[in-house]
């Protein structure tokens, strides 16, 4: 034997011998655990997890850390309420420098802690307890530790563990079992906590307290593989301590260290874990994975013969014994602790402390108003959370963390299976069923609006749809007269409307938050709501000025008309007016749009489902709206006064957004079914997920810009990037679908294909088509022509291998249709060429008819009549159904932009150049 570990055993005799006659225990009672007079030393004091908590711990105790090591820093000191804790760089330094202690704490990582271990051991003689904090330590290391422990007559804790701590003796050694103010949760009592959980640890001893059960030694045993100081040391030594009456035990699956138990005071067993049955690696603590037979459910047993019950102990079942109960809920453990000692005379050691009610700072009912026994209202926090909390809930909106975007999207995202695309989690084909103004609010606040709303934005989107005078509407006339597509023409115009066009909205917008931003306001159309305060607020000078003009401005006057034409209610358009009437001026058309986007942002924005960063870009998006649809009017038929032949103010005060984008295809207003089937037209179109080429156009543009600095980026750029990532290919492809059924039906008399008595045999003409497209398509094969003209929009690449293929979009619409009464030749006549080209043998099987179809028939149906009587060409036809796919598209796209504003990284979505090749 060494004169270290001799020295040691003379000072501090097994006295557990008769407990464990085959190995050393120099711990025979809970009352020398952590002792007044135990000194320590850290060791790795200065890594991150020892920094927070040894100083909460040396303070608590009255200053029992005498030093700590951390290599490389010897001269350093952690500082603590009490006084700094001098730093070395080995426990050889720290002794020579005259310090003495009997207890190490090892915060080392897991391959250093047996080094670490037995050269303290080694060193100092009066070493008699280890505790080791770090968890993972690798099982054949954990066996050395415990032999050198062993031979050298020292008690080992842990690993993985959070120490010790003994409310009696007001003393914590390790870890953070208290948290950071102790004293609160660790209350002298006669209870006495043994967890393998260390974190539980502590919630046991708040949960006692409810009860009126304080603690004794509060014991963190860990839950590594190997568990130094187990369930039997520890009972050993709840028995000799005269102070513990009872005791918790939180037992976790894995191990058989409680299975021999025999207990003479009440337990009171809280088995958890059943849930790992399933897992077939460990989750959560190394040691909490059971092998044969030391599963939850065992050890459920284990105690329960071991304390006489026969249940689980519960609220509707309190199943004890004076020996005691075994829980599952570790919510139940102070319930279970009363019944058991009431069983032998016990009272609890004091008055309850506080009950097990959800006490939550923070509370958020998403606006679903829950029933009263679920409307938990939010207590008031310790500080400093208290503090903390207070300036997040003056917080308006949320704040999104950020990521790389590239082809990601918070916005959009499609189904592969059923090739459903979601819009801010709306499926298009619910999105077809709604207007066309009701998806762009949609994609910007990510919800629809209620019918209030839905009025205040027709008024703003169709208040600006003029561009009579504007350069806008020049660009686009001029783009369109050099021969540029529409998708180019468009993006003319709104690569003008630039920050400085709208950045007297943008300020109204800010100003508006601001102003209501601590009211109150949940409802932006309360007509009760008081605004008197706000008012106050808004009347100096530099917020009026923000709000109001001194001249009348005749559009706001036409958008404040419109609004009180349709009914609509709005308290910041309540404000604008009480403004103006009370500072002598005028309200400003900025101001209103504003008014309108903060309405409608309001509900959102109060519930932090929508940023800050987005409600004040709200007016630059709408305006871009508007202009997409005037600028795909030409000049003429827009003037000072009118919009497509309607007045200004009729528009403003009477028309739905849907019906002016019909007006400006098609020029005429819509009748019922026309608006119905256009809306169907733009709603199927609105997202095709954020893979898409316009997608990635939008959000290439708002990376480019950096939208880490958000204000940098610039809206209008990042629509112009989704219009030139439009085209022929990606937008204008409907039109091959029309050209194709009017070379059917062009010549056959067809007055209106919506009347079901046409007098056409469609599958006669399905049957003509389908023989001499095989007829072509055998001789193309044969000579060799594999690009042969394929019929456009049948077949799938997913929705493909059965008997008969269905896409289950152009389902969902044909019954739609079919519900209203509404017939659709050109649909029909696909239904029937799917089944002809596999009668005839041109497929296999039956094609799907593919939702490109549905676009192309519901659009041809609507200009049938103006292209028969030659009022328009082909080139209107392909004008029109690119001008529809953009119309649709843009609500998208404003998601994809505001999405990639919020969450995405400065140019992330380029490409690594490692994923980049040269053809040669």
């Amino acid at each position: 034997m060494s004169q270290s570990s001799k020295h040691r055993k003379d000072h501090l005799r097994p006295r557990g011998l008769e407990a464990f006659q085959h190995y050393y225990v120099g711990i025979e009672s809970l009352a020398e655990l952590a002792t007044t007079d135990d000194r320590v030393c850290v060791l790795n004091i200065l890594g991150n997890e020892s920094r927070s908590v040894t100083p909460t711990s040396h303070v608590y105790s009255g200053g029992n850390i005498v030093c700590g090591t951390q290599p490389g820093r010897s001269g350093s000191a952690l500082k603590t309420e009490i006084g700094d804790i001098p730093v070395y760089n080995t426990v050889v330094e720290a002794m020579e420098a005259g310090h003495r202690f009997n207890v190490a704490v090892v915060y080392v990582p897991p391959s250093g802690v047996k080094d670490a271990v037995i050269e303290a051991i080694r060193v100092n003689p009066k070493l008699t307890k280890v505790v080791i904090l770090t968890e993972k330590v690798p099982l054949k290391d954990a066996r050395v530790v415990r032999q050198y422990g062993q031979q050298q007559g020292v008690d080992i804790f842990g690993a993985n563990c959070l120490g010790i701590a003994d409310a009696h003796h007001r003393v914590r050694v390790g870890g953070a079992l208290g948290g950071s103010s102790p004293e609160e949760s660790l209350v002298p009592g006669s209870v006495a906590i043994y967890s393998n959980s260390g974190n539980f640890t502590t919630t046991i001893a708040v949960y006692l307290l409810t009860e009126g059960w304080g603690t004794t030694v509060s014991f963190s045993s860990g839950k590594d593989v190997y568990i130094h100081f187990g369930a039997a040391e520890f009972t050993n030594a709840f028995h000799n301590d005269r102070r513990s009456r009872a005791a918790v035990m939180y037992i976790e699956p894995g191990g058989y260290y409680e299975r021999e138990l025999n207990f003479h005071k009440p337990v009171v067993a809280c088995i958890v874990g059943r849930w790992k049955d399933r897992l077939s690696k460990a989750c959560g603590h190394a040691g909490a994975i059971a092998g044969s037979g030391d599963n939850a459910a065992a050890k459920e047993r284990w105690f329960m013969e071991k304390l006489g019950v026969d249940a689980i102990f519960t609220e509707d079942n309190p199943v004890c014994s004076a020996k005691g109960a075994v829980v599952t809920n570790i919510a139940h453990i102070p319930a279970a602790m009363t019944a058991v000692m009431s069983q032998s005379g016990f009272i609890p050691d004091f008055e309850p402390r506080g009950n097990l009610s959800l006490k939550c700072w923070f509370s958020d009912d998403t606006g679903i108003e829950p029933p009263p026994h679920l409307n938990i209202q939010p207590v008031e926090a310790v500080s400093p959370y208290k503090e903390q909390i207070e300036v997040v809930n003056r917080q308006v909106g949320v704040i999104l963390p950020r990521q790389s975007m590239k082809d990601a999207s918070g916005a959009s995202m499609m189904d592969p299976q059923t090739q459903v695309s979601r819009l801010q989690g709306v499926s298009v084909l619910d999105a077809a069923t709604r207007s066309y103004e009701d998806n762009l609010v949609l994609s910007l606040i990510r919800e629809y609006p209620n019918a209030n709303g839905t009025a205040l934005a027709n008024v703003a989107l169709n208040a600006y749809v003029n561009l009579h005078g504007s350069p806008m509407l020049d660009a686009a006339a001029a783009a369109r007269n050099a021969g540029n597509s529409p998708n180019t023409s468009l993006c003319s115009a709104v690569s003008i409307l630039g920050p400085g066009m709208v950045a007297t909205s943008r300020e109204a917008a800010r100003t508006l938050i601001d102003l209501f931003r601590e009211t109150g306001l949940s409802g932006p159309g309360d007509e009760n709501f008081d605004i008197a305060d706000v008012l106050e607020q808004a009347s100096s000078k530099e917020q009026t000025e923000k709000l109001t003009g001194e001249a009348p401005d005749a559009l706001a006057e036409a958008m404040l008309t419109g609004i009180k034409a349709r009914g609509a209610k709005s308290v910041f358009i309540r404000l604008l007016r009480s403004l103006a009437k009370h500072s002598g001026r005028h309200a400003t058309a900025d101001a209103v749009l504003a008014a309108v986007c903060c309405h409608l942002a309001w509900r959102p924005l109060v519930l932090k489902r929508l940023s800050f960063t987005t409600a004040v870009n709200m007016p630059w998006h709408m305006r871009v709206f508007s202009t997409m649809v005037g600028a795909s009017v030409r000049k003429e038929r827009q003037t000072t006064d009118s919009f497509g032949g309607v007045e200004n103010q009729e528009l403003i005060s009477g028309w739905n957004f849907t019906e002016t984008a019909y007006l400006a295809l098609l020029a005429q207003r819509p009748n019922e079914d026309d608006l119905f089937a256009f809306s169907i037209l733009m709603g199927l179109t609105v997202t095709n997920g954020p893979g898409t080429i316009s997608a990635q156009g939008a959000k290439g543009a708002v990376s480019a810009d950096g939208p880490e600095v958000p204000g940098r980026v610039q809206i209008n750029k990042a629509y112009a990037g989704f219009l030139t990532h439009t085209g022929y290919a990606h937008g204008g492809n409907g039109f091959e679908a029309m050209r194709f059924l009017i070379e059917r039906f062009g010549k056959l008399d067809v007055k209106d294909p919506g009347d079901p008595e046409h007098g056409l045999d469609l599958v006669a003409i399905a049957a003509d088509y389908a023989k001499a497209f095989k007829e072509y398509k055998v001789s193309a094969k044969s000579a060799g022509n594999l690009s042969y003209d394929k019929i456009p929009c049948v077949n799938h690449p997913i929705f493909k291998g059965k008997d008969v293929n269905y896409d289950p979009r152009e389902v969902y619409v044909h019954e739609l249709f079919r519900s209203r009464g509404t017939y659709n030749l050109f649909h029909e006549f696909y239904h029937e060429l799917v089944k002809a080209l596999a009668a005839f043998g041109v497929s296999r099987n039956v094609y799907c008819v593919n939702v490109d179809a549905v676009i192309a028939v519901i659009l041809l149906k609507m200009l049938w009549k103006p292209f028969v009587a030659g009022e328009i060409d082909d080139s209107f036809l392909e004008y029109g159904a690119f001008t529809t796919f953009v119309y649709g598209r843009v609500a998208g796209d404003a998601a994809e932009i505001e999405d990639h504003l919020n969450r995405g990284r400065n140019m992330d979505t380029r490409t690594a150049a490692s994923k980049c090749h040269f053809v040669n």
